[in-house]
């Protein structure tokens, strides 16, 4: 930093060094020539008025005008501005007069740092300060034709009211009241929503905590065990079950757990609500196909298959699709129930908003010996593990264990979610008694040998000579234990598989008989009766007739048909009716339309199916 001079002595060198700053930055008269002063302010921007004429309100002001700390932060102030342009009066105070330099030496100046700046410094100052000049020039502009845009809004709405004064004031009028009633539903459904989420995070913060960090807040082993019992049928929707089991423990009154864990079931029971039960869908397969290349080979029964039966493919990936859109197996008997005299009472389904309950069957679970080397399964049994499953018999005769079939599979599927079964419900599972029940040949024929034995019949017993019916019904009734276990239901499918719309009386009599012989003592009996074919005692009207009386007689209280609408329910006071819904080849490529409130069938539908399917009858 150079001295400064005494102007006395050193006025040519002073001028001299006073031109040169003037030609690296600019001087007092070029910066208040740039920079705007006080009136040129003025008369850009509108004053009260005219912004008031221009700008919609204040709060749009605030919004895009810059208030006075922004101004300060952007724009340079009064005093940035005199401390980067001196005027003569501070450059009079840094050149000390001849007496001030006869007194003391001369003294180093800060501000001179800022005249001698490089120029690179100064351009880039210059830059900004003209970048934030035409920033505000411009909100100006945009406030003006702001401004514009509102006088004309307010001079069309003048002229709309001038001309359609009563019919602009109705419509003002209606728009209000909709735009009330849709504040009042938003804040009702705001309302429901809040109470949803804090019982739904209840129920989170109880389900989140792991089995093994749950089981550390020492409770003894029989405590925990209680708990995770109340905790499964809790996500089964029996809350008043859990509620129970927790509050007749002695350790409820100790336990804070348990009484949480009650305190969050009772919020989640007064939010379930409860289904009408003419609304409840019936759905149902045949048999599953494990090997598609077996059944669809082209034979006489290929075509059979293609209609009837579905894949196991198509099934894992209907039941997928059920359950994501809340879809809850129900059991039939919750839907209605008997007394000792055959009185049928409504139930009551409830579950929580978004769940839809529906019934489950299915049909001739007996593996025919006709589908032998077809691609199906060949009986259930009962793992070392407790749990149910099927054998297949491989080309090599090799015997596999598996889930191939809808009742292991539905077994699975509920071990990984429990919530898709209401209190323990699972599927109906409907039988005849021609060929045995589940794979087991349980059937008096096999052992009596009549003269009109079938030749499926006697091929088997003729490659099976150790063949013993009271083993094969003590397995046949084990395996029937566990599933009931499992909340399995068992119904008659006749013994004969028989149409009831056609046959007499008289056979419907007999083939009753054989059916609570060779089947009832194996199934602990059954009230629910499944009509094969599909057939029905009457169409539409109530039942009445003597092959229904007989069949109340014999103490069936639970008939069901097939029924392609989504609902057929009747609960009469002496019995319950409902119609069951097809999921097979047939139904999904005629009719996708009815099930795509279940699944999409074109995603669904196995591409090894043979197509077309072929058409009934």
């Amino acid at each position: 930093m150079s001295e400064l001079k005494p102007d006395s002595e050193k006025k040519e060198e002073r001028l001299s060094d006073k031109e040169k700053v003037n030609t690296e930055k600019i001087n007092a008269e070029e910066l208040n020539a740039e920079e705007p002063n006080a009136e040129e302010l003025n008369a850009e921007e509108p004053n009260a008025e005219e912004l008031n004429a221009e700008e919609p309100n204040a709060e749009e002001l605030n919004a895009e005008e810059p208030n006075a700390e922004e101004l300060n932060a952007e724009e340079l102030n009064a005093e940035e501005l005199n401390a980067e342009k001196p005027n003569v009066e501070k450059l009079n105070e840094e050149k000390p007069n001849t007496e001030e330099i006869d007194e003391e030496p001369p003294a180093a100046s800060e501000d001179e740092d800022f005249f001698f700046d490089d120029n690179k410094a100064y351009e880039a100052r210059r830059a900004a300060r003209l970048e934030r000049r035409n920033k505000l020039r411009r909100r100006k502009k945009r406030l003006r034709i702001a401004g514009c845009i509102v006088v004309a809004a307010a001079a069309a709405i003048g002229i709309g009211i001038g001309f359609y004064g009563e019919e602009l004031q109705n419509f003002v009028s209606e728009q209000q009241v909709k735009i009330a009633q849709m504040v009042k539903s938003a804040d009702r459904k705001t309302e429901e929503e809040k109470t949803a989420q804090q019982t739904n995070a209840e129920a989170e913060a109880e389900n989140a905590v792991t089995p093994e960090v749950q089981d550390t807040d020492g409770l003894s082993e029989e405590d925990k065990t209680l708990y995770r019992q109340a905790k499964y049928a809790a996500k089964q929707y029996d809350y008043d079950k859990a509620i129970s089991m927790l509050q007749n423990s002695e350790t409820y009154q100790t336990s804070e757990k348990f009484q949480h864990a009650v305190k969050v079931y009772q919020k989640k029971k007064e939010s379930c609500v409860s289904w009408p039960l003419d609304q409840v869908t019936h759905v149902f397969y045949h048999t599953l196909i494990k090997d598609t290349g077996k059944a669809f080979d082209g034979d006489y029964k290929s075509g059979d298959y293609d209609q009837v039966m579905t894949t196991i493919d198509e099934f894992n990936q209907i039941t997928q699709s059920m359950y994501d859109k809340g879809y809850v197996m129900v059991s039939i008997y919750d839907m209605a129930t008997a007394d000792e005299n055959g009185n049928m009472n409504a139930g009551e389904i409830l579950l929580p908003p978004g769940k839809v309950p529906f019934v489950l069957s299915q049909d001739d679970v007996c593996y025919y010996h006709y589908m032998d080397g077809d691609g199906f399964a060949t009986k259930l049994i009962v793992d070392e593990e407790g749990k149910i499953r099927n054998e297949y018999v491989e080309d090599d005769g090799s015997i596999s264990v598996g889930d191939y079939d809808m009742v292991p599979l539905i077994d699975r599927f509920v071990e990984e979610h429990p919530d898709f079964s209401y209190r323990g419900a699972k599927g109906i599972v409907a039988l005849t008694g021609y060929n045995g029940i589940l794979g087991y040949r349980t059937d008096s024929s096999y052992e009596t040998r009549p003269d009109d034995l079938d030749a499926d019949k006697v091929k088997w017993l003729d490659e099976h000579p150790d063949f013993n019916l009271n083993t094969e019904r003590e397995n046949a009734a084990r395996v029937a234990q566990a599933m009931k276990d499992e909340g399995w239901l068992f119904a008659s499918h006749t013994w004969g598989h028989q149409n009831v719309s056609q046959i007499s009386l008289e056979r419907l009599q007999a083939d009753t008989q054989k059916f609570k012989e060779n089947v009832d003592p194996l199934i602990g009996g059954t009230d629910i009766i499944i009509f094969a074919f599909g057939a029905d005692l009457t169409s539409v009207e109530d039942y009445s007739g003597e092959k229904f009386e007989y069949l109340k007689s014999q103490g069936y209280n639970y008939y069901c048909n097939v029924d392609s609408s989504q609902y057929f329910v009747q609960i009469r006071s002496n019995y319950f009716r409902q119609g069951r819904r097809n999921l097979d080849g047939y139904r999904m490529y005629y009719n996708p339309e009815l099930l795509s409130d279940l699944f999409d069938a074109q995603s669904v539908f196995d591409s090894s199916r043979p197509v077309p399917v072929p058409t009934m009858g």
